[in-house]
């Protein structure tokens, strides 16, 4: 009979991912073959649903025969599809399931339920599973290297490079050179700047569903040469996981586009606020930055728009 931890505070993909079977999975992803890959991925995406499949509708959402998925199984050590199905449920027993018990709840009421509403739900629910899962030691990880870096560069492409810019305006005050990668160039500008990347830069990388293939091939070029990688990505099950040195996920599950950006920025804000205050430095400049931009701001001493007299 096999133990079985208790994943606290975590979505369920990130906490079954950690588990010895969703640490099997991961190395299924990068050394078995294109069916099992594609099985693998599947599985580490929706540990919850997979648990209520049988081999036949596990084998028709990874567009596998039933004999594949049966292979599958085996090959990762278990008797038959049955047996591993079993070990996924006792893992998932002490698994927290925010998201999938509001995507349930929303099923459910679909009809009495307006897109908006809906959508808005998923937000909510995208951003608490993202704060359960959240690492701690690794968000402090990444402000470390974040601070010790010569260069940053932040890299994103198309929903994606919107975060990327946002993130490099954030990190200008306190880190001692940013460069958004891809800014209005494209694949080309990147690797231009990503060419004399080294291992004193960091560079830090965000993608969700749909993932470009650009930022993977850069990715991977970054750290051919060594450079730091630290991913902003949706889940371990994401081709960016494997690349990073550090990974930091935020949940983008949507009932109708390919993915959500909220928690994402949500968590972004949560890196800055951290680099911020990590040191009293960063305090200092962040004040500095207050004074210097006061007097531009509407209702500021300097930059008060005064009443019009009355005649």
């Amino acid at each position: 009979m096999k133990s079985h931890r208790t994943y606290e505070a975590s979505s369920p993909e990130v906490a079954f991912a950690q588990s010895p079977l969703g640490q099997q999975l991961k190395r299924v992803l990068s050394e078995g073959s294109a069916s099992s890959r594609t099985i693998a991925d599947f599985v580490l995406r929706n540990p919850v649903r997979v648990t209520a499949f049988g081999i036949e509708e596990l084998a028709e959402h990874c567009a596998v025969s039933n004999a594949t998925a049966s292979r599958f199984a085996r090959d990762i050590g278990f008797a038959n599809y049955a047996a591993m199905r079993s070990e996924m449920a006792a893992t998932m027993q002490g698994i927290l399931q925010p998201v999938e018990k509001l995507r349930n709840n929303i099923e459910r009421g679909q009809g009495a339920s307006a897109p908006a509403v809906e959508s808005l739900d998923y937000t909510v629910a995208n951003i608490g599973a993202t704060a359960q899962a959240l690492d701690a030691a690794g968000l402090q990880k990444v402000v470390q290297k974040l601070t010790a870096a010569r260069t940053v560069y932040v890299m994103g492409f198309g929903l994606s490079s919107h975060l990327a810019g946002l993130l490099s305006l954030h990190l200008q005050p306190f880190c001692q050179h940013v460069v958004e990668v891809a800014g209005h160039g494209g694949t080309e500008v990147a690797a231009g700047h990503l060419a004399n990347i080294t291992p004193k830069d960091v560079l830090v990388v965000i993608s969700f569903p749909r993932y470009a293939l650009d930022v993977i091939r850069l990715a991977g070029f970054a750290r051919s040469r060594a450079a730091c990688i630290v991913s902003l990505t949706d889940s371990p099950a994401s081709p960016l996981a494997e690349l990073a040195d550090v990974a930091l996920f935020a949940q983008a599950t949507h009932p109708v586009l390919p993915s959500s950006s909220s928690a994402a920025l949500a968590l972004i804000e949560a890196l800055v606020a951290t680099l911020m205050v990590s040191n009293k430095d960063n305090v200092e400049k962040a004040a500095r930055l207050t004074e210097a931009i006061s007097a531009y701001l509407y209702g500021a001493e300097g930059g008060r728009v005064k009443p019009k007299k009355s005649r």
